[in-house]
């Protein structure tokens, strides 16, 4: 090698590092001690927040902030009232465990017993001990007390849950996302399009209604999707849903057609729920020739608009029981086909229930928006946005899930 001394190895950047740190041992010790610590505090911090770690780093922190609001207090009471105390204790019961709190707690104690003797001592030594404003009141205590108990009672949540502070709403987005995710149907052939929309009751972030969907067979030309319904509203059902979103998204594609349903019932009662049941219906939808078979499991049928007749003709077969209900249970199919300008609506009961009416009035109210709405110039635009506006016309005050899934052909 050119510039090196034959027999001596070559000079490296490391060797010269290590050079420089034989110049200046002492910089070069700091160095190394700031990083190691600059890593030890990151990696404590994301232990932390994981739940991974000890919360003394935290309660040191809060600990130092009662002394010196007890002093602000006694120096400037206008300002810093002794119901400042409360900010340590919130911030406690947000990252504290339940013994550390506690301990907190002891220390804001002592410091409103500290302030209470100070301003009780500045009142008496005072000119004018009845002009005096300042000092620990009843209420100012009351408030104190109210707070540490219901962030004790929050503190104890959390342990129970066994989630960090905020893990437990990244937790609960996590599981929207995912349901929103499993619910998307995938990229069709040319020709084809779907449309989807989602409404939890109440305007809830979580749904009993999801959608499970999948390219399935030789050269991914079927179109598989699921429907279904779970019993319940709000986080429960939305609970439920997502592990049967996972499960039924598994089964899709692996079994043949008529044994999907019976393998989500079973599914269904293994899981021994008290309110477990669910309503389904399964669409095997051949993307080349538009033949399709709809099997029910309690849902709602199929309604499919043909193009060509101008009319609606509901796709209803032997309704099939409940998932979830007894084994061995038999799911009946009703076979159809989509031809150019057809259009195939798939919904949950939320969509057509109508107190003291009939189902069938809620359908026909449900197709006759569909024809204003979806038929015509915007199925031959291919254009997204009809099932959420159907949502917004027919049930948007209506309290319970709702979905809707269309799919049609040009």
């Amino acid at each position: 090698m050119a510039g090196s001394t034959p027999g001596a190895p070559p000079q490296t950047t490391a060797t010269g590092s290590a050079a420089t740190a034989a110049k200046d041992p002492w910089t070069a010790r700091w160095r190394i001690k700031l990083y190691r610590a600059r890593r030890r505090l990151r990696r404590t911090g994301v232990d932390y927040f994981r739940g991974d770690a000890s919360d003394w780093l935290a309660f040191g922190a809060f600990l130092a902030m009662i002394p010196l609001l007890v002093l602000l207090n006694v120096w400037i009471p206008a300002w810093i009232p002794p119901t400042a105390l409360v900010l340590p204790i919130l911030a406690g019961a947000l990252l504290l465990r339940p013994g550390t709190l506690v301990l907190l707690y002891a220390a804001a104690a002592l410091g409103l017993s500290t302030e209470s003797v100070i301003h009780t001592g500045e009142r008496v030594a005072s000119d004018r001990p009845e002009a005096y404003v300042f000092g620990v009141t009843p209420g100012a205590a009351l408030v104190v007390g109210a707070v540490g108990v219901a962030g004790l009672l929050l503190a104890q949540f959390r342990s129970r849950v066994g989630v960090p502070w905020r893990g437990g709403g990244s937790m609960l987005f996590d599981l929207r996302e995912r349901l929103r995710v499993q619910s998307r149907v995938p990229q069709l052939p040319e020709g084809w399009y779907a449309d989807m929309a989602l409404r939890p009751a109440g305007g809830q972030s979580f749904s009993g209604d999801f959608v499970v969907a999948a390219r399935t067979g030789p050269g991914q030309r079927v179109l598989e999707a699921v429907l279904a319904d779970v019993s319940g509203k709000g986080m429960d059902a939305g609970s439920r849903a997502l592990l049967l979103s996972g499960a039924f998204g598994g089964l899709l594609g692996s079994l043949p057609a008529h044994e999907f349903l019976p393998a989500a019932n079973g599914y269904l009662l293994r899981q021994d729920w008290e309110e477990g049941f669910a309503t389904a219906v399964h669409l095997v939808l051949d993307l080349d020739t538009g033949e399709y078979e709809l099997l029910s499991a309690g849902h709602l049928p199929g309604m499919q608009r043909l193009s060509g007749a101008g009319r609606w003709e509901v796709k209803e077969s032997s309704e099939g029981p409940l998932l979830g209900i007894y084994d061995g249970a038999k799911f009946e199919g009703v076979r159809g086909r989509l031809n150019r300008g057809d259009l195939l609506m798939l919904c949950t009961d939320g969509m057509v229930e109508i107190p003291g009416r009939d189902l069938s009035e809620g359908m026909d109210r449900l197709m006759g928006e569909a024809d204003r709405l979806v038929a015509g110039a915007l199925m031959s635009s291919g254009s997204r946005g009809a099932a959420v506006r159907l949502i917004e016309t027919v049930a948007k005050d209506v309290n319970d899930d709702r979905a809707v899934l269309l799919l049609w052909r040009q």
